[in-house]
């Protein structure tokens, strides 16, 4: 009954954290250009719009309800549950009116895929994490950062798993509590990524694309940083699987709409043609 309550929990997490994307970016394309030139009266014209407001409680609340399925169910089914957000974000997208091709289909499908595979390869299991390197955790972070020149989902998911990798660090305590601030500037990052790729791609392209790799990221930080052994015969080779789908469905998600326009190119984003 717990387990079950969990997965129900991971369900409506996926729901919310999605549907309150796809408002915030209906949102924020209607809004005035967002420009980190002037992040104060940014800020002021995203917490100021009612509707983008609505979008980013849910969104959180989503993420609360996230934290709850871990605290019921294991790390594995709540995220077999999980891998079909990009397939909701897909369908809420495709009911508002939004253009989802055979090609974004076909990578949700794939993505969805991907998630599964991953998620199963964990049922056997995962080793205890260790203490990472720090050059090693550096030198991911400094990786991390770089892709603020990359285009807008690709910059938010990398950055928002940053973000988590950095909180797995921060709970050895000690000496690794230096690295809270990073946690906050990495997610502030993200967030920043996530709006303006809302003011140039669609939701698909942009929020499909940062969840892929929010989701992916720090599974695959476990094996390089913390020192979880890849598990052996069948699931190990899921897991490799289920990496490779979500980068093939993540490459695709990223391309057409935002493939011209990167956070990195201009502080100033022009506003969509309507």
């Amino acid at each position: 009954m717990t387990v079950a309550l969990g997965l129900a929990l991971a369900l409506a997490s996926a729901f919310a954290l999605n549907w309150g994307w796809l408002v915030q970016h209906g949102a924020a394309r209607e809004l005035p250009p967002l420009s980190l030139r002037q992040p104060v009266q940014s800020l002021r014209s995203l917490f100021g719009d009612h509707a983008w407001l609505v979008g980013f409680a849910v969104g959180l609340a989503g993420w609360a309800l996230y934290v709850a399925a871990l605290t019921l169910a294991p790390l594995s089914l709540v995220q077999a549950t999980s891998a079909g957000g990009v397939g909701l974000l897909a369908a809420f997208a495709h009911d508002r009116g939004d253009s989802v091709d055979r090609a974004d289909w076909s990578a949700v499908a794939t993505a969805v895929a991907g998630l599964l595979l991953i998620g199963i390869s964990l049922a056997g299991g995962t080793a205890s994490a260790s203490r990472p390197h720090p050059e090693v955790l550096a030198a991911w972070l400094a990786v991390s950062a770089a892709t603020l020149v990359a285009r807008g989902g690709i910059a938010a998911g990398t950055l928002y798993a940053a973000g988590d990798v950095a909180t797995k660090a921060a709970t050895f305590g000690g000496a690794w509590l230096v690295l809270v601030p990073v946690v906050l500037v990495a997610h502030g990052l993200a967030f920043v990524a996530l709006q303006l790729g809302f003011q140039r791609g669609g939701a698909l392209q942009t929020a499909g694309t940062a969840s892929l790799l929010t989701n992916a990221l720090p599974i695959a930080a476990g094996l390089v940083l913390f020192h979880e052994r890849l598990p052996g015969g069948t699931l190990g080779v899921l897991r490799v699987a289920g990496f490779a789908l979500v980068a093939a469905a993540a490459a695709v998600l990223a391309r057409s709409r935002e493939a011209h326009d990167t956070v990195g190119h201009g502080l100033h984003v022009p506003r969509p043609e309507p």
